[in-house]
């Protein structure tokens, strides 16, 4: 079962592995993302990152079964580069209820709505799609961190324009 989906850019770090990880208390961590799974080098230095109790599984966004580890009963954390795989999971076999932001960098057309979350206006309206459809978005590095939620998001958004 998939505990939380997270758009982070960085994927694997010390966020996810000391805070996410022991709070959500989970067994499997899927990286879905093309280039991660294309280095080896990547896929090595992110495997390590995590204790060895949790299985770590890096591949391309096609090649993820959504559907199978949404029904397979391992608590997991499904990690994404940016917003715009979020739409693919979708239609590829994930039921998403919650995402969570976690680090989306500073790029040209974006717009900071949280200290770690910049984003564009087709992400934004990605994300205004996904809570139109029920999704819980928010935008929080850590679990200690109150969340900013998907309204929030959006006011904030317009104000940095």
């Amino acid at each position: 079962m998939i505990s939380l989906v997270r758009v982070d850019n960085r994927l694997i770090h010390g966020q996810v592995v000391e805070a996410w990880l022991p709070h959500l208390k989970v067994s499997r961590v899927i990286v879905a993302d093309d280039e991660a799974a294309a280095s080896p080098l990547v896929r090595a230095a992110m495997a390590l990152a995590v204790q060895s109790a949790i299985e770590v599984q890096i591949l391309p966004l096609q090649q993820v079964d959504f559907a199978g580890a949404s029904r397979d009963g391992l608590k997991t954390l499904l990690l994404l580069r940016d917003v715009a795989a979020v739409p693919f999971v979708q239609t590829h076999g994930l039921k998403l209820e919650h995402l969570n932001l976690g680090n989306v960098h500073f790029g040209t057309g974006r717009r900071q709505v949280s200290p770690s979350v910049f984003l564009s206006e087709s992400e934004l309206q990605t994300l205004q799609r996904l809570g139109q459809d029920g999704v819980r978005v928010e935008a929080r590095a850590v679990p200690t961190e109150k969340p900013v939620e998907l309204p929030e998001l959006v006011e904030r958004w317009g104000k940095a324009g």
